[in-house]
């Protein structure tokens, strides 16, 4: 964590299990599509990738929903595929089909790879760059991929629904499967540890299709290869706070919590959250979970989910945000509600 007067930083207090009111609050993907000033820099500069590698320029977009809307919180702006590129994959994103990774390693080997990892140093920088201009009493999270969520794509080359490729790796040649989780988990650690060491307070692990799993596949590759990671960032780290985020997990959220001792859990939409707070010690921090259709939909929709919310989680170490990213359609004016109904 950042050398800084960690005392001040809200979101930091509530990551070492203070209950803070009215609760910090960010959103997942803050920075990004839905806000004018990211799309006039983004026509300007290029491609998401160039942007990402762009230290001045992704420092400034961590930043502009900071400065729009005063979040607790700066999300660093990046990628989860940036492990796999610097793991030696080619990764391009074309605009309305997403990001492709090749050689897909279904078809290929990962000792075939060239590591790049040339490709983590202008994230650091980016890091760095947020830091130093990030006013003291917010926090600057950074992140990365879990190793099953990363596997996903190295293994398709591509997003999916099902995860049907890596899924089949796992069950019909579940070495292989482990030599590259194990891989990503390790690539990783150095990649979360320089983060830290830019500037990041704390660290977040997306998890982002842990949900395709059945329970006995999500123990062995969700949640055994995160608190290996969990461990190995926290005998380097030891007050760098890192929120687990394992999309989909349903009732399996409270053993991943526990199993992987992540400092906080970050639920989806679909989560219960009534179920989560029953099943999980009230000094766990949470995360979430507020539908970003019903930020999108605004009015009596927007209400409710955070009456909802606020409601279980009185009391209890809490950071509001989304149980997903953003929608890119969302209006600027409910952002803008959702920050007055709950700072008022």
């Amino acid at each position: 964590m950042a050398d800084m007067p960690v005392f001040m930083i809200d979101a930091i207090r509530v990551l070492s299990g203070q209950t803070v009111s009215p609760a910090p609050v960010w959103l997942m993907r803050q920075a990004g599509r839905y806000l004018p000033e990211y799309r006039a820099l983004r026509a300007e500069k290029g491609s998401f990738l160039g942007l990402a590698y762009d230290p001045e320029a992704a420092a400034e977009i961590t930043l502009q929903p900071i400065r729009r809307f005063g979040f607790d919180v700066a999300i660093l702006f990046s990628d989860i595929l940036i492990v796999p590129h610097a793991m030696g994959q080619d990764l391009t994103f074309t605009e309305g089909e997403g990001p492709r990774l090749k050689p897909p390693l279904e078809a290929a080997r990962l000792e075939e790879l060239t590591p790049a990892r040339q490709h983590y140093a202008p994230i650091w920088e980016t890091v760095r760059r947020v830091r130093a201009q990030l006013a003291p009493e917010k926090a600057l999270f950074g992140f990365a991929g879990s190793p099953y969520t990363v596997a996903t794509y190295m293994v398709a080359g591509e997003g999916s629904k099902e995860q049907a490729a890596a899924r089949l790796m796992a069950y019909a040649d579940p070495g292989r499967f482990e030599e590259l989780i194990r891989a990503i988990s390790a690539d990783t650690l150095e990649y979360l540890s320089g983060q830290v060491a830019a500037g990041a307070d704390a660290l977040m692990l997306f998890d982002s299709w842990s949900g395709s799993l059945s329970v006995s596949e999500f123990e062995r590759w969700v949640i055994a290869p995160t608190a290996w990671l969990v461990a190995e960032l926290r005998a380097r780290h030891p007050a760098t706070p890192i929120i687990g985020f394992p999309r989909g997990a349903g009732s399996k959220a409270p053993a991943y919590a526990r199993e992987t001792q992540v400092s906080a859990l970050a639920l989806d939409e679909a989560a219960d959250l009534e179920f989560v707070v029953a099943n999980t010690p009230d000094t766990l921090p949470l995360q979430g979970n507020l539908d970003p259709m019903a930020l999108k939909a605004g009015g009596a929709a927007l209400e409710a989910g955070l009456a909802r919310i606020r409601e279980a989680m009185a009391g209890r170490p809490h950071i509001l945000n989304l149980g997903h990213g953003i929608d890119r359609f969302t209006p600027i004016s409910h952002v803008e509600r959702l920050l007055e109904l709950h700072r008022r």
